[in-house]
């Protein structure tokens, strides 16, 4: 062995002496010294490399994030909880209508309130190591880094929940590394401010899910929930869970649904279910769910609880509503952002930009905030009317409408249908309790019953004339008007207005006038007031469309308006009446609160003073005579019940227009009917006023089948105090006289107390008169009395002075009825003509006598004398003849001087003439001897003056002839 050693250190004793040389060490050691030097250099600069490097990464970082504003606890609450939410819409009673009109519907949820299947699939598929990172994860941050520096095209890494929420919620979808960057920094810092359960909640109603059975966008888990099963949040099946938590990678690639909210096809369906099983697949390999669970869920057909395609979208069906509530919604929340902002109302009316900043504002916050808006609209109410007005069959044609096609050129004719509005109203709060808008909203979306400005016709004459005047003291039911022919336009030369009968009834009450709907009394009457700017009266009572010429036209008093009122504000306007009064403004939004249900808003009524307690009654007790003898009895035979209405119908200009409005105790219920496209409403069949009637009617039986207790009060409208009942002349209005008395003229009716009237009626004196036919005369002193009768003389020059008016014959103010007929106007003279009579002539036909009318103008009645003597008198209008007995007759003639003709030729009946001799000529009856007796006298063409055609007084129910009240032209300026 030590040989073999030693043999082994003879060979390396050569290679030992090398690295003992001090040559050799000296070399080595110079070498180990540079590698290590090398070695220390290149250890230091690839720490300085690094430092370097991750400075400048921190300081790019910092240059990305520099003008990111550090965020409070209370800011990053404030952003990521600012979501939209959709608002709801309700009835009256919180009985809930739909969602508002968005582009995307979203109801907020409380995670406690969703189904825990749901919040694992959602951990489970967008971020599995959610519960376990502190708002990022690193590896998505080098990838993110790799992007950029290698500039691979950049696009976005594995994003955890949190931030998703941030980018959704304060930053954007831009697709950049600051904004990458600015994710990272907020994330970091809400999972700092925030625990799990809060930022989970707030991705959850944060994010999109396609669109709903409606076919509406929608985002958030609970309007998913609903929109695509039918169900909550919180009852979500473990496969519908899945569904959902799989769309928010592709809401509209993944959604079952079409823009049309009908279910896809099988192939349109299916990257959907794929994507719900993609879902399962890793909620079971995170342990979420078991094996058993993954395979019922896999093998579960998901398609059979999507929801049908949604019937309740609220715009479908209850379009005029719906768009209703959004309008005024808007208004007021306009009202109540410039209110916060110290703007007052006035300033909105007075700056239209401003006006339509916050109209704008109000728009967007309503359609984000979750508010929950209330109407007034009862819902069964309003159902039940759409009902009666889709199925009523007498609106009458439709008519053609023909307009230039803006892309052709070439004119195009449609048919227009007559419309519809209506509005009942609740008298004492102004509630808007239904209405209809319109017959087919998709043909005419304008809401006729509160948008559609109209003439509104005789329904204006409570409203300007008769309430004004008896409230300026210039009237009262039993003020007596004069309905003839006037001028009370200076611009025309026939007599303006007219009626709608075309005729004249001469003196008549205001209650009467009224109830009867007649034109010229109400102008006339008007026109006394005018000065007095009756219309502000109608400005307090809710007339928003006014213009200067409504102030001062006298056509306004029939309704033709310069602009026009909608359904609601006539409606409105007569509940004046029925509030004692007082206006009560109508409202269709009762309160809007947010999601937590504090009040934004909340409507309080401001009664405005318009009449006194008994101008409202006096007016309410005479349009009480338009439905129960006047132009409007129609309704009564129509109604299911008996309440005590008060109303007034009314006809546009040219037919165009037909309305009825009246009020009981508790409501106001309006009606309007027309072509959208003024024409007139007459045609064949059922009259157009008896067709709006009986409309106005068969709503209200809808009405009151559904709330009987609401329509239909047990009490009547009560009479205040400070109302009287007195007697007056049927021809002044004044007190009576004891010849009025005596010509049967007085009435009685009831007066506001500090208005009764207070003078004798002094206008008749006694006297005689002859009658002829329907014209009546003056006797002369020298009259026989047997031709003649007492009577009652009115002063022409006292009804000038009363009324006003001159250029009339007085004759027209005496009304065509029983008990006038003893009056006479004191110029109703026949002129008597200066000479004697010509006899007439005289014919028999067995036993009766026949002559024909005198040819003298001034003949008032005939004598037949026989036996002796005068036998009878026939008064000149009556029949020409006389039943005689045997004997010998003729007859003379007597003017209205008392002068009489010679006899006729002598008749002989029966025996002759030797049984019967004439009478003695000395009879001082007898008239001299005619000894032509066979002549007989040349005809008149024209024997007597024609009496004036009956005046036609009206129709009960305003329907005889052709109709209700016809319109009349305009004056001084009024529109047609």
């Amino acid at each position: 062995m030590k040989e073999i050693l030693q043999r082994w250190k003879n060979k390396l004793k050569p290679t030992t002496g090398f690295f003992t040389d001090k040559k050799t060490v000296k070399g080595a050691s110079i070498t180990y010294q540079v590698i290590w030097n090398l070695t220390l250099l290149f250890i230091i600069v690839a720490v300085l490399g690094t430092a370097f490097a991750g400075g400048a990464g921190a300081g790019y970082f910092a240059s990305l994030v520099k003008d990111e504003p550090i965020r409070s606890y209370d800011n990053m609450k404030k952003d990521i909880y600012n979501y939209e939410e959709t608002s709801e819409l309700y009835f009256a009673n919180d009985v809930y209508l739909g969602k508002l009109r968005t582009d995307l519907e979203r109801e907020e949820v409380n995670i406690d309130n969703v189904s825990e299947y749901l919040v694992n699939a959602i951990v489970a598929t967008e971020d599995e190591y959610f519960y376990e990172h502190e708002g990022v994860v690193p590896k998505a941050i080098l990838r993110a880094l790799f992007q950029e520096v290698s500039n691979s095209s950049v696009q976005s890494g594995g994003s955890t929940l949190t931030q998703q929420l941030i980018k959704n919620q304060i930053l954007t979808n831009e697709v950049s590394f600051e904004r990458k960057a600015k994710e990272i920094l907020l994330a970091l810092r809400l999972e700092k401010f925030f625990d799990k359960k809060e930022i989970l909640e707030a991705y959850m109603n944060v994010s999109t899910f396609g669109r709903n059975s409606a076919g509406r966008n929608i985002a958030g888990v609970q309007s998913a929930a609903e929109g695509i099963f039918g169900v909550a949040a919180k009852d979500l099946s473990l496969p519908q869970a899945a569904f959902i938590a799989g769309l928010p990678q592709s809401p509209f690639g993944y959604t079952p649904f079409t823009q049309a909210g009908e279910l896809k096809e099988p192939e349109g369906l299916e990257p959907g279910l794929s994507r719900m099983k993609t879902v399962l697949k890793r909620m079971y390999d995170d342990e979420q769910i078991d094996k058993k669970q993954y395979d019922e869920a896999i093998a579960y057909d998901i398609t059979q609880d999507f929801r049908k395609q949604s019937e309740d979208n609220p715009l479908e069906k209850y379009p005029y509503l719906t768009v209703e509530i959004e309008k005024r919604a808007v208004d007021i929340m306009s009202k109540v952002l410039a209110e916060n902002d110290g703007y007052e109302e006035e300033d909105l009316k007075n700056d239209d930009q401003l006006r339509e900043e916050y109209r704008t504002l109000a728009d967007r916050n309503i359609r984000q905030n979750g508010y929950k808006i209330h109407s007034t609209i009862n819902k069964e109410i309003y159902d039940s009317m759409q009902k009666v007005k889709d199925n009523y069959p007498n609106y009458g044609p439709d008519k053609g409408e023909t307009f230039e096609d803006p892309e052709t050129g070439e004119n195009v004719q449609v048919m227009e249908p007559v419309e519809v509005g209506a509005i009942l109203i609740e008298n004492k709060t102004g509630k808007i309790i239904s209405f209809v808008g319109g017959r087919d909203h998709e043909r005419e979306q304008t809401n006729h019953a509160t948008k559609a400005i109209r003439q509104n016709g005789s329904t204006m004459k409570p409203l300007l004339v008769y309430a004004p005047a008896m409230e300026l003291g210039k009237a009262s039911p039993g003020t007596i008007l004069p309905d003839v022919p006037l001028h009370l336009n200076p611009a025309l030369s026939r007599p303006w207005p007219n009626n709608y009968t075309r005729s004249y009834s001469g003196l008549v009450s205001a209650r009467y006038a009224l109830a009867e709907s007649y034109n010229v009394p109400a102008v006339k009457l008007y026109k006394d007031i005018v000065d007095q700017r009756p219309a502000e009266y109608l400005a307090k009572m809710g007339f928003t469309s006014l213009y200067e010429a409504d102030y001062t036209n006298l056509a306004t008093s029939i309704g033709s308006l310069e602009y026009g009122v909608t359904v609601e504000e006539n409606t409105n306007a007569y509940g004046t009446f029925a509030n004692g009064g007082q206006f009560v403004d109508a409202y269709l939004i009762e309160k809007i609160t947010d999601k937590e249900g504090n009040p934004i808003f909340q409507h309080e009524a401001e009664p405005v003073d318009v009449f006194s307690p008994q101008t409202a009654y006096l007016t309410i007790d005479m349009m009480r005579d338009v439905i129960n003898n006047g132009t409007a009895t129609s309704i009564k035979s129509r109604l299911k019940f008996a309440s005590d209405w008060a109303g007034k119908t009314g006809t546009g200009n040219e037919f165009y227009d037909s309305w009825f409005v009246a009020s009981n105790p508790n409501v106001s219920f309006g009606i309007w009917t027309g072509y959208d496209t003024p024409k007139s409403l007459k045609s064949g069949g059922l009259n157009y006023s008896l067709r709006t009637n009986y409309l106005w009617a068969d709503l209200m039986n809808a009405a009151y089948d559904i709330a009987p207790e609401l329509v239909d009060p047990s009490e009547s409208f009560k009479m205040p105090g400070g109302i009287v009942s007195r007697s007056f002349c049927a021809i002044s209005g004044l007190l009576p006289s004891e010849a009025c008395s005596a010509a049967g003229l007085v009435e009685t009716d009831l007066f506001n107390a500090k208005f009764v009237p207070t003078q004798t009626d002094d206008s008749l004196g006694t006297g005689r008169l002859v009658r002829i036919g329907d014209r009546k005369y003056m006797a002369l002193p020298s009259t026989p009395e047997e031709f003649s009768e007492p009577g009652m003389i009115l002063n022409p020059d006292y009804i000038e002075k009363l009324f006003g008016i001159s250029n009339v014959n007085p004759s027209d103010l005496i009304p065509r009825k029983d008990r006038w007929s003893r009056i006479l106007v004191a110029d109703d003279k026949m002129e008597e003509n200066g000479k004697v009579p010509a006899p007439p002539a005289v014919k028999s036909s067995g036993s009766t006598l026949t002559w024909n009318a005198h040819s003298e103008n001034d003949v008032i009645g005939y004598r037949i004398y026989g036996g002796g003597g005068k036998v009878a008198s026939i008064h000149a209008g009556e029949a020409l003849s006389f039943k005689a007995g045997n004997g010998t007759y003729y007859v003379t003639a007597v003017d209205i001087a008392g002068q009489e003709s010679a006899p006729s030729n002598s008749v002989q009946i029966g025996s002759t003439p030797e049984d019967n001799p004439p009478a003695d000529n000395s009879d001082s009856e007898k008239p001299p001897e005619n000894n032509d007796t066979d002549t007989e006298p040349e005809p008149d063409p024209n024997p007597d003056t024609p009496p004036e055609p009956p005046q036609n007084p009206g129709n009960d129910d305003g329907n005889a002839g052709g109709g209700a009240e016809e319109p009349e032209p305009p004056g001084d300026g009024g529109s047609e």
